[in-house]
């Protein structure tokens, strides 16, 4: 990454200022990647208010009788009950975390056994456990406006030797972000780098388990 001074927003993870190097994508948002913890990200004054992101999730038509959608969260959760023995998931409780206006992914945690609570700011605001074992954020990093203060909230949710999986496409290289389907959604505006797990595992006290090549890392506290 060419690295360049560039006077604009602090990046929203790690706080950095300096060194922030504006990308191009194929909107007409203004984007900076962050020389320090590697996000991608969107300035703060091109994002959509409340109402216009509350909207655009209510035409998402996600549930548990589409099958697409099924495999789509099997990409975290096979690799998610892998690691957890058969005879601990009776006594687990989970949260998925961000679940959307059509829960799906705690069904099919339930179905496992394990209990899960739904969370979601703008469809399932309810009153969160003092700790979860498994936390899940499928398709949520992207949107959080304050990442630090999201993951700051999510690990301390997290009971000790507890998973926290997160389902996000990473962005690889600038050339690659230019012409990214992942920028072309209004509602996403934090995009995280392969990098960005090594930063996220040494600030947030978390390691990582699991992880595939584009999209899904599991972290255990």
């Amino acid at each position: 990454m060419n690295i360049a001074t560039h006077i604009g927003p602090a990046c929203p993870l790690c706080n950095e200022e300096n060194g922030l190097t504006p990308i191009r994508a194929s909107d007409k948002r203004a984007y900076f990647a962050c020389p320090n913890c590697h996000l991608a990200f969107v300035d703060p004054a091109d994002y959509l208010t409340a109402d216009e992101e509350m909207a655009y999730y209510a035409t998402h038509e996600n549930n548990i009788e589409d099958q697409g959608y099924v495999r789509f969260l099997q990409n975290v959760t096979t690799p998610l009950l892998a690691l957890i023995p058969n005879e601990q998931k009776t006594h687990l409780q989970a949260l998925d975390y961000g679940c959307g206006p059509g829960p799906t992914l705690s069904i099919l945690l339930e179905r496992e056994g394990i209990a899960c609570d739904n969370y979601d700011p703008f469809f399932a605001y309810i009153q969160l456990k003092p700790q979860y074992d498994v936390i899940t954020a499928t398709e949520c990093f992207e949107h959080f406006h304050q990442p630090a203060q999201e993951l700051t909230k999510l690990t301390e949710l997290l009971a000790p030797s507890g998973y926290l999986a997160l389902m996000t496409s990473r962005w690889k290289t600038e050339q690659q972000f230019a012409n990214w389907h992942y920028t072309r959604d209004p509602t996403h505006v934090v995009f995280m780098h392969d990098k960005t797990i090594s930063y996220i595992a040494e600030r947030y006290g978390v390691t990582p388990v699991w992880q595939d090549d584009s999209r899904v890392v599991i972290f255990q506290r």
